[in-house]
């Protein structure tokens, strides 16, 4: 079996970003200024990884930075809502210190990377172990069922951070743009680290 290479990467910087606002899905905010250059640095860094299609998250500034992504990869853009930005029920939209207050001890398991907090979600909202499960459903199938064999995925914080807890690697802090490096073959997935921008 041949190796598929996937680079996922999040979102260039959006206003919510800055004001600590939690965007989840109903906040569909584009790119700052620093957020479209961010997108074409993640452009630049993928340039020579012959990448073959971008798969985007539906939301704008996942569309965006994907867009703007392109002006350094030749590559068609597919949406595909399994890699959608966590639903976070009813404290979207909060800034983070009032939800922090209000739902002290939910929002400090939310923020937990620990196995027994995977099924922690707020009212209305989406556990992690839900988002993992989606996102390795997209990524299986562009693995098994594509003839893609360079992949990037225009994503969000929470697709990187899942992605990562199936290798067993905690990382609670995913800036934007940053980019995780994977590959599947024979054996299955393989983590290869992140690619600077």
């Amino acid at each position: 079996m041949t190796a598929k290479h996937f680079y996922i990467f999040r979102h260039g910087e959006c206003p919510f970003n800055l004001s600590g606002h939690i965007q989840g899905q109903r906040f569909n905010g584009s790119l700052t200024e620093h957020g479209k250059r961010q997108a074409l640095m993640v452009g630049l860094a993928l340039q020579d990884k012959q990448i073959d299609v971008i798969v985007s998250s539906p939301m704008r500034r996942a569309v965006q930075t994907a867009q703007l992504a392109r002006h350094f990869i030749p590559a068609p853009i597919l949406i595909d809502n399994r890699f959608i930005e966590v639903n976070m029920g009813i404290i979207e939209g909060m800034h983070i210190s009032v939800a922090e207050q209000k739902f002290a001890a939910l929002y400090k398991h939310w923020r937990s990377n620990n196995p027994q907090d995977a099924e922690v979600c707020f009212e209305n909202g989406e556990t992690k172990a839900a988002v993992r499960r989606r996102i390795f459903a997209a990524l299986n199938h562009y693995a098994l069922q594509t003839p893609y064999q360079n992949i990037a995925v225009s994503g969000h914080g929470i697709t990187i951070s899942q992605t990562l807890l199936y290798f067993g690697v905690s990382r609670a802090n995913i800036p934007n743009g940053s980019i995780l490096s994977l590959r599947h073959d024979a054996a299955g997935w393989q983590y290869d680290g992140f690619i600077l921008i």
